[in-house]
């Protein structure tokens, strides 16, 4: 195979292996809704017990193709307060059950448990309490260049590894690609989206012990350090391997995790819970 046929397939890998970084980050994560199905006089009843919400609006927790008859509730109550739990009743809305938690401010979380009841037998939905934070609303004209940046520095990420691995002769400057994909989306637009969500640019180190921050940190230092090796001399390809082998474990992590959260009895916001 020729040189441009290679690098067509080490593209082609790569653009794959990032996307199935993308999906693994989504479901893993914090905010990822617990869904599932049980059955109920014979029907398969799917539910949806929502993470993430913004601040703006109530969370609706989502049952479908319940039996006719089939009846609900939630008990919530807000996290790491003593307080009694509230409880919420299921509601036909269109073709589905529907129960609705109150909005909460920016960082906020409840707790809560959802059950069912169909001709006097009850099922619960949830054994632990699912846990729900909302966010301050993030335009889109922020949340998505944030998002297309971040994804663009773990492709090139990959494929700077990749380059560095094989020797082959452009390292350095996709290296210089990563790193400023990286700075764009998660030094710049980063901050601004959690300054949206959480009214707080940074929560970090030295500031905060927000993983997410703090992990963006971590990756762009070992990236930013590998492009000027690499600027010195072409033939330190290691750091590239290491940057991008430090950034793949970073996105391992699950998103959000450790982020925010709001002391109801202060009324500001803790990182790293």
């Amino acid at each position: 195979m020729n040189t441009k046929g290679k690098t067509a397939l080490i593209w082609i890998f790569s653009i794959l292996f990032t996307l199935s970084l993308a999906v693994y980050q989504r479901l893993t994560g914090p905010t990822y809704p617990v869904r599932g199905s049980l059955e109920i006089a014979g029907q398969k009843v799917k539910y949806r017990l929502i993470r993430s919400e913004e601040s703006i609006e109530p969370a609706e927790v989502i049952i479908k193709n319940a039996p006719k008859g089939t009846e609900g509730s939630i008990r919530y109550k807000r996290l790491n307060v003593d307080e009694e739990w509230t409880e919420v009743a299921f509601s036909l809305n269109g073709d589905k059950l529907s129960a609705w938690l109150p909005e909460q401010p920016p960082a906020g979380k409840l707790e809560y448990f959802a059950e069912l009841t169909y001709d006097g037998v009850q099922y619960a939905l949830n054994t632990e309490p699912v846990v729900i934070r909302f966010t301050g609303p993030v335009p889109d004209y922020v949340l998505i260049p944030h998002i297309f940046f971040m994804f663009l520095a773990m492709l090139f990420s990959t494929r700077t590894g990749i380059e560095a691995i094989f020797k082959r002769k452009h390292t350095r400057s996709l290296a210089l690609y990563t790193t400023v994909f990286f700075f764009l989306g998660g030094m710049i637009l980063g901050p601004i989206v959690q300054k949206y969500a959480f009214d707080a640019y940074w929560t970090g180190w030295p500031f905060g012990h927000d993983l997410t921050d703090n992990k963006t940190l971590v990756a762009f230092i070992a990236w930013l350090i590998a492009y000027f090796r690499l600027r010195k001399n072409e033939n330190n390809r290691g750091w590239a391997i290491a940057a991008s082998i430090i950034l793949l474990l970073v996105y391992l992590i699950p998103h959000s995790m450790f982020g925010s959260e709001l002391d109801y009895s202060t009324g500001d916001i803790n990182t790293g819970k």
